[in-house]
């Protein structure tokens, strides 16, 4: 079979539940998530798929390394924030063998369509790491209209160099993407896109809201803006522009040789919908790292598929690499695991052991089989997850055995991994502790 095409479009801070095919209700507009739906409909959803962290940069340094990302000192930054600029130790190390580098070292172009959130040039960037082209902004969060970080600075790149471009961030990319795929038709070579959509991250601002954007020191940490109506139009502005994509592939007779993967950074922050699942970004209870994962490919996925295979977001990278016939480097190799048995046959599953651990509130967790460990502030816990998928039954003082040996299972990992260096900094704007839960 030809060698696929492959588009990988990444939401930022999108809750488990914000997609109808994930259970998510409809808006007072219909429905939120269309063409995801659809996507879903005709490929595969996972209900057990998970992200490497429960917040931002520390996935993305998984994702586009195939390995866990405690292996890189940026990673231990939850998250990298804006003054890190400047830093030649707080991103992705160019020589490290990434997603991007692998598949155009073999033949694929390749392009990064929005967030990057790895480091700043001139030490890091996304021109360093594989990519051939990138548009986007390299920080965590920028203004939906000034394109402007936290601290101000203008945030929208084309290449190294600062992009001035008017209209609302989520259409600019969408329209983008569009454009590659337009250009990459005439191409003989197959393509990998990265989509990192900033939506429906905060700022909350919908396309109608240009007139009224506030300046962007006064909106980007606006703890009294957004309403469950602005976000869910931001998730919808998200998806209509990933329906444009799909209307280019199909122009152009491209669709069926697209392996379109869909998946979100991390959990749902304020205004998300995880249910049945308790906390949110920055904790490692399910609604903080479980998150919606859809592969759409026809060629060598059948329609109607849903998985309960246990994977993290690593597993994506690892199988755009198996679906493009590349090997990873040696002197790297990948924590990753293909999961092309599954897209081939939505009943296959396999044992997959999944670890974290966040520097915040001393956290650890593993995914064993039914069973979850974790440890909070220093209190440990036990659940058996599809009996209690909002975490409420502690079953530690039940099941001693069982948690001392997934205690000694996760150290036994830990010790594999370097430590969190004493210097790592946690960055948030503010707790999502303080968030009300359904």
């Amino acid at each position: 079979m030809q060698r696929p095409n492959i588009i990988f479009i990444v939401a930022d801070d999108l809750g488990y539940a914000d997609l109808g095919c994930y259970g998510g209700r409809d808006a007072h507009f219909g429905p939120v998530s269309p063409v995801l739906d659809r996507l879903a409909a005709r490929g595969i959803k996972f209900t057990q798929g998970y992200s490497n962290s429960p917040v931002c940069s520390p996935t993305r340094f998984a994702m586009i390394t195939a390995r866990y990302q405690y292996r890189l000192r940026g990673a231990a930054e939850e998250p990298i924030n804006s003054r890190s600029r400047g830093s030649t130790t707080l991103g992705l190390p160019p020589e490290h063998p990434t997603l991007p580098s692998l598949l155009r070292g073999a033949g694929y172009r390749t392009a990064l369509i929005g967030k990057w959130h790895l480091g700043y040039p001139p030490a890091f960037g996304p021109l360093r790491s594989g990519y051939e082209e990138f548009f986007g902004p390299m920080s965590g969060g920028v203004d939906y209209f000034t394109h402007c970080d936290s601290a101000g600075r203008h945030d929208l790149w084309s290449g190294e160099e600062d992009h001035q471009e008017d209209g609302y961030l989520t259409d600019v990319l969408s329209r983008r993407a569009v454009d590659y795929v337009e250009r990459m038709a005439t191409q003989d070579a197959p393509f990998f896109m990265s989509l990192h959509y900033t939506a429906p991250h905060w700022p909350w601002e919908t396309r109608d809201d240009a007139a009224k954007a506030p300046a962007v020191k006064d909106n980007l940490f606006d703890l009294s803006g957004g309403n469950i109506h602005t976000y869910r139009r931001m998730i919808h502005h998200m998806d209509e522009g990933i329906g444009w994509i799909m209307d280019a592939l199909d122009r152009h007779g491209m669709a069926d040789n697209t392996l379109v993967v869909f998946t979100s950074d991390n959990g749902g922050e304020r205004f998300s919908d995880n249910w049945p699942l308790v906390g949110g970004k920055m904790d490692l209870t399910e609604g903080g790292i479980r998150v919606p994962w859809i592969a759409h490919w026809p060629q060598a996925i059948a329609a109607g598929g849903e998985s309960a295979q246990h994977c993290m977001t690593m597993d994506w990278s690892a199988t755009m690499l198996d679906a493009a016939g590349v090997k990873a480097d040696p002197d790297y190799p990948l924590d990753g695991v293909s999961l092309m048995p599954v897209l081939r046959d939505a009943k296959h599953s396999f044992a997959r052991p999944l670890h974290w651990r966040m520097n915040h509130r001393d956290q650890r967790a593993m995914r064993e089989g039914d069973w979850k460990y974790l440890q909070v502030d220093g209190n440990e816990y036990l659940f058996n997850i599809p009996g209690d998928e909002r975490e409420r039954a502690n079953q530690a003082k039940k099941e001693p055995e069982r948690l001392a040996r997934m205690r000694e299972a996760w150290l036994a990992w830990n010790a594999t991994m370097p430590p969190i260096p004493e210097d790592a900094t946690i960055s948030l704007g503010y707790s999502v502790k303080d968030m009300p839960q359904r």
